[in-house]
């Protein structure tokens, strides 16, 4: 009866390994820790490749930046993506434990400002916000953003210099389509979310979409616009019009040649930056456009 048991636990490994190809840089498994924040756009990306790489299994874990950063830093993973570069002193605790950290940028996102339907408020101004966030408005307005933990949280800290946000006006709910389906049901608060979620929605949250809009910004310290209002696009990130942008960035502490290179050298290349520009964000290499002009003579 052991010896029996002994070889179906053999034969059960044996398919395991089987069904697993050895990894490199379009087969194989790794192991993916994503800023939730860019879930639209890293799941396109995923797709396509998987796609391509029939035998490729990129597992992405969507958290917010404090744990994606958390994973990274405890060796739980090796292949995070962020939206912003790390620090100094988080790089050199890679390279301490030989695990120096490739960081590039593959995308440009928009920090966006939306408000219900019903609204009136479709204007503001880089000065209106930081005020906002600072609680230095009489307005009754309600500050939504996805939790206490996200990138967004984060940057909107550093913009405004505003270390913890207590105000009763300002919260979290729970995620970024939550902050889109809360602002859809009341007129009164203005929402923030990454750009990206509001382009092709998923079905779960697209009529949320249909029921808000965007909020043009006015920065009063722009050199070149200073009395202009801008809502974010191609365009004005291209031309760093919009002032609220950051990056997106793939950061592969692999060391080795397997698919999270593999996966990175797709995101990075023509077709992986062609599926940001149909995405509406603005991708770090805008892919070239060949024309062909025919004579007919």
């Amino acid at each position: 009866m052991c010896f029996i048991t002994f070889i179906g636990i053999q034969a059960c490994k044996q398919k395991t390994a089987a069904t697993v190809p050895e990894e490199t840089v379009n087969t194989g498994i790794v192991k993916i820790a994503a800023d939730e924040s860019c879930q639209p756009i890293v799941d396109e990306e995923a797709y396509v490749f998987k796609q391509l790489n029939t035998q490729a299994k990129p597992d992405i874990l969507y958290r917010s930046e404090n744990s994606v950063l958390r994973l990274l830093l405890n060796d739980s993973v090796r292949f995070a993506i962020l939206s912003r570069e790390l620090r100094p002193d988080e790089a050199k605790l890679l390279k301490d434990r030989t695990l120096p950290a490739v960081v590039n940028r593959f995308a440009i996102d928009a920090v966006t400002f939306i408000v219900n339907q019903a609204s009136n408020d479709t204007l503001t101004s880089v000065n209106e916000i930081k005020k906002m966030l600072n609680g230095k408005t009489k307005t009754g307005i309600d500050i939504v953003f996805d939790n206490p933990n996200s990138s967004l949280v984060r940057y909107l800290k550093e913009f405004s210099g505003n270390k913890d946000f207590k105000l009763k006006n300002i919260f979290a709910v729970k995620n970024n389509k939550e902050v889109i389906k809360y602002i859809s049901q009341h007129p009164q608060a203005i929402g923030i979310t990454g750009f990206s979620w509001l382009n092709d929605p998923d079905a779960d949250y697209a009529e949320a979409v249909k029921k808000v809009k965007i909020v043009a910004v006015k920065d009063e310290n722009s050199k070149d616009a200073p009395n202009q209002y801008f809502k974010p696009s191609q365009t004005t990130l291209a031309l760093k019009q919009y002032p609220f942008i950051r990056g997106l960035y793939l950061v592969n502490c692999t060391g080795k040649l397997g698919l999270g290179s593999g996966f990175a050298y797709f995101v990075l290349g023509e077709r992986g930056q062609r599926i940001i520009l149909r995405s509406g964000i603005l991708p770090d290499s805008i892919p070239q456009r060949e024309i062909v002009i025919k004579h007919n003579y």
